[in-house]
């Protein structure tokens, strides 16, 4: 005995269905939304991560590249005769001793200048003068700088950075020193030292190079980079902090195991509260780190997560109460009105309204639809009329966009006076210009013959090449027999016009644009091709030419042309972008066929000719 299978769920209260259905959508959604969250927290973190680790390198970059500046100018002093002379020697007089002593400071001065009077590197001369030969100069230089200058000492007045600087046998190095020359600061002081050596007897060492005023340079460069909350170091390879965006210096930096040592390369580490980068220098050994808060980082996507969240309670709480509400009155009697809007067709004709009666306002719109539905096909006529008139519209809007407003007969009068005046380069230009006024203004036609075309456009071309002395070539082929076809005017000069802005403007000599008119496929196809170089976004191309609405960003011009030929002659002609077989841009128009050879008669096409 066959038993009618009984869905579980009809046994159920409309009310237990529902909750039942709240239940079912609720939690796979809440649990979507929390790892989604969490996904994409995670994601958020290592995007962010990977982009502060690449900008962490730039930035190191450019400061290395300071750094190197500042080695270089040392060079510079070092093998410079007057420093490779300041060495002290008993044989020298007072007064020869003051000389190498000025002539240095001001070499020293002169390098320690600002550009334009900004804040410079400044740099300083540390000289070992065991016998006290210099004792009778002043204990600041005579330049008047504070920070520039040749300082001597004796044993017992030695720095204690100075033998470091030795030690590393001519090579510099970034150095916190606490009270650098009482003179120069009170606090630690970030410098550059470098032992200076005697060139002409080997590993004699004369004095120390110091160049100090390099936390404005390295304050600059970290300014270079936005860390919201964020802090920029830049550390020694035992982590003494060199240079800080917001901390002082000379301290140890407090960072993740995992980022300490002399590991080389780009490192990063994620806590629970900051993201840390790192990045290692290998020839001065500084780290550049960065330091960046999570919870700042996180602010803008928890309030977003919050918003989302509100949202979606929301959403649901009234989805649920409409979804009761017109569960019964509302949907079967839209689903058969959906039924009949989606099979009436403009134009057929329209059934009955149902006979049910509704007083509500469900009847009233059944019932209107169905009217609306007589009263469309009665207009459809009017429709029709009205979308020739907008095409009429539009296509006189176009035409006013290109419309030249010039004064044809002022310019043959300027041509004759400048022909009869010697001036035939200009007449020519002239000349070439009037033609380009007269074929554009064609006495208020739409639609003009191939053969103006070409000839306006060849005017074009020569005033261009006259205007701005250009050695492109230009090579026309066009069939005879297609010269009598009707185009719309001014469809071939803004084609060239990009053909030599975007192609071959800067290729002199090796430039090239061809114009090519066939008959192919029962269709005038005319074909502008250059040989330039750069790379056109085919994709944007098409999408301007076909797309709902063009991009004023790459103007008008082109898809003027291509809805001008598509009103004048239907959807199947217009104008498309492709790629040169050899390279190139090809812009191709396609036209309707002239009518003489519609039927079958007119010159051979098979002819070529050739324009300009």
């Amino acid at each position: 005995m066959n038993r009618r299978f009984i869905n579980p769920i009809t046994r159920l209260r409309v009310r237990q269905q529902f909750m039942l259905l709240v239940v079912i959508m609720l939690f796979p959604m809440i649990f979507l939304n929390s790892y989604g969250n969490s996904m994409a927290e995670k994601l958020l973190k290592q995007q962010v991560t990977n982009a502060y680790l690449e900008l962490n390198k730039q930035n190191h970059y450019i400061i290395d590249r300071d750094v190197d500046t500042i080695n270089r100018v040392m060079t510079t002093i070092i093998q410079n005769p007057l420093t490779q002379q300041m060495i002290p020697s008993s044989a020298d007089s007072v007064v020869e001793r003051l000389g190498k002593f000025q002539n240095l400071d001001k070499l020293l001065l002169s390098y320690s200048l600002g550009v334009n009077g900004g804040d410079a590197v400044s740099y300083s001369f540390f000289v070992y003068d065991p016998d006290d030969l210099y004792s009778f100069l002043p204990k600041i230089p005579l330049s008047g700088s504070k920070k520039s200058g040749i300082y001597f000492f004796s044993d017992g007045e030695k720095p204690g950075w100075f033998d470091e600087a030795v030690q590393k046998k001519g090579k510099g190095t970034l150095k916190v020193i606490p009270q650098f020359n009482n003179t120069f600061s009170k606090t630690n002081t970030l410098v550059y030292i470098r032992a200076v050596n005697n060139i002409y007897r080997g590993n004699n060492v004369i004095g120390v190079l110091v160049a100090t005023n390099l936390d404005k340079k390295i304050a600059d460069s970290f300014d270079t980079v936005s860390i919201p909350d964020g802090e920029i170091f830049l550390t020694d390879p035992v982590g003494r902090i060199l240079a800080a965006s917001h901390a002082p210096i000379g301290g140890i930096l407090d960072i993740p195991e995992a980022l300490r040592g002399e590991q080389p390369g780009d490192l990063a580490e994620i806590t629970s509260d900051h993201i840390y980068v790192k990045s290692r220098e290998q020839v001065q050994e500084e780290n550049l780190v960065y330091k960046i808060p999570l919870r700042s980082m996180l602010r803008q996507q928890n309030e977003l997560k919050s918003i989302i969240g509100f949202i979606s309670v929301a959403y649901t709480i009234f989805g649920v109460v409409v979804m009761m509400y017109f569960w019964r009155s509302l949907m079967t009697p839209m689903q058969k009105l959906a039924f009949f809007v989606r099979s009436y067709e403009p134009g057929n004709s329209v059934p009955k309204a149902p006979e049910e009666r509704r007083g509500d306002e469900i009847g009233v719109l059944i019932h209107s639809v169905y009217d609306m539905a007589e009263r469309l096909n009665v207009l459809i006529h009017d429709k029709y009329q009205l979308d020739i008139k907008q095409k009429e519209a539009q296509l006189q809007i176009l035409y006013e966009q290109i419309n030249p407003h010039l004064l044809y007969n002022t310019l043959e009068s300027i041509y004759w006076k400048s022909s009869l005046e010697g001036n035939f380069e200009s007449a020519e230009m002239i000349k070439d210009l009037s033609k380009l006024m007269r074929i554009s203004l064609s006495k208020g036609r739409e639609l003009i013959s191939l053969e103006q075309e070409i000839e306006h456009a060849t005017a074009y071309i020569n005033l261009q090449q006259r205007r701005y002395d250009y050695s492109f070539r230009v090579a026309w082929d066009v069939d005879r027999g297609l010269l009598a076809a009707n185009v719309p005017k001014i469809i071939l000069q803004p084609l060239i016009e990009n053909a030599i802005i975007h192609g071959v403007r800067n290729m002199g000599e090796d430039g090239e644009i061809s114009i090519t008119v066939r008959s192919t496929h029962g269709c005038v196809q005319v074909r502008v091709q250059d040989n330039g170089y750069k790379e056109v976004d085919f994709v944007a191309l098409d999408r301007l030419l076909n797309g709902e609405k063009g991009d004023p960003a790459l103007g008008y011009g082109i898809r003027n042309i291509h809805q001008r030929i598509r009103l004048h002659f239907g959807k199947e002609y217009g104008l498309h972008y492709e790629r040169g077989e050899e390279g190139g841009t090809v812009a191709v128009v396609v036209l309707p066929l002239p009518p003489e050879q519609q039927e079958g008669k007119g010159d051979d096409p098979h002819v070529p000719y050739f324009a300009g």
